[in-house]
């Protein structure tokens, strides 16, 4: 017992050491931001931010060159920007979690731009749920990851809130229970499936086995390697039954995690939302983003991609994920079914009756 205390000790302060040089890089990327309050983040591979994804320009400008805030901001669909091209691992320590690309310029554009999209983000969840009733199977299913204090509550608050409320089904995914630890793990995944018509939202996931499970060795290595496979393979069949899958990785840093876990702990209001546990997580933060980069490169798939938003701005969280549901729900583009009787008929009758 007392060999393993020392070896997490030991982990412990490996730990530190490795998030020295992540952190330093934290702050200069701050510095940046401050000095650019819109400067796109890195791609997927670290690539540098091309002109096109500069946020404000549109490719082909026109008179004015401008979009309204509802319909964004860059030039290029924010899915493209954002999504981790398959087979290709991130680095997520060269992204930067205060990066807003593709985005509005400040705080007050983006909280704008998020209020104008509840308009059509409910007129097509309204016309995703009114084909259902004609038979079309079509339904979104939205997958938030990240670490404790990311934003996965504050989007199913700020970004969910837009939606009809019955046309949502939202299940947060904790450890499994006796029952669910009997059956595989993709089963207790299964029984929440959102119904055609409806936008299903998972606060973690089936992913949880092959992150926790991966850096706390709850399973063997062998078996979570063959997870990712499993995963890609549930994914795909959800995409062939007519699921749009959109998986969003909050991209929090190490200090921005800090400091919202020490506002929890200095108001007593928000206590209940504290979780000591998250102290030894942080204690394996290396560990944890290697984690995501694999799971990421190994299951972002052309049927189920991966996006990396990055999550220390709230507000541009939150302007991100709505426009990435946007732009999934314009793809699927539901029609309102028509009716199968006599419009002039009906009226008729109604204005005889």
């Amino acid at each position: 017992m007392a060999g393993k205390q020392n070896e997490k000790r030991k982990s412990a302060k490996s730990s530190e050491k490795r998030l020295e040089k992540p952190d330093k890089r934290a702050k200069q990327a701050k510095q940046e931001t401050r000095e650019k309050s819109a400067e796109p983040a890195k791609s997927a591979k670290n690539t540098k931010p091309t002109k096109d994804a500069e946020p404000g320009k549109s490719e082909k400008s026109g008179k004015s060159g401008k979009r309204s805030a509802a319909e964004g901001f860059g030039a290029r669909p924010l899915r493209e920007l954002l999504r981790v091209t398959p087979g290709e691992r991130p680095d997520l320590g060269g992204i930067d979690p205060s990066a807003t690309p593709g985005g509005p310029v400040d705080k007050a554009a983006g909280v704008a731009a998020t209020a104008l999209l509840a308009q059509p983000l409910g007129s097509l969840q309204e016309r995703l749920y009114a084909a259902s009733t004609a038979g079309d199977r079509r339904r979104v299913l939205l997958i938030l990851q990240g670490m404790d204090t990311s934003g996965k509550g504050g989007t199913l608050k700020h970004v969910i809130g837009l939606f009809n409320p019955s046309g949502c089904r939202i299940k947060a995914f904790e450890a499994p229970t006796e029952e669910e630890l009997g059956h595989p793990f993709l089963w207790r995944i299964k029984q929440e499936l959102p119904r055609p018509g409806e936008i299903g939202i998972f606060d973690r996931s089936h992913y949880e086995d092959v992150l926790i499970a991966r850096v706390r060795e709850l399973v063997p290595r062998n078996r979570v390697r063959a997870r990712y496979a499993q995963i890609n393979r549930f994914e795909k069949a959800l995409a062939d039954d007519g699921v749009s899958v959109v998986k969003v990785f909050l991209h929090i840093g190490y200090e921005e995690q800090r400091a919202r876990l020490l506002q929890r702990l200095d108001n007593p209001d928000k206590h209940w939302k504290f979780n000591v546990g998250d102290i030894e997580e942080r204690t394996v933060w290396p560990a944890y983003q290697e984690a995501y980069e694999v799971a990421l490169e190994r299951c972002s798939t052309d049927e189920a991609p991966w996006y990396v938003v990055p999550a220390d701005r709230k507000w541009y969280r939150n302007w991100a994920i709505s426009t990435l549901l946007r732009e999934h729900l314009e793809d699927i583009d539901p029609q309102y079914p028509k009716g199968e009787f006599d419009v002039e008929e009906c009226r008729r009758r109604l204005l005889a009756s």
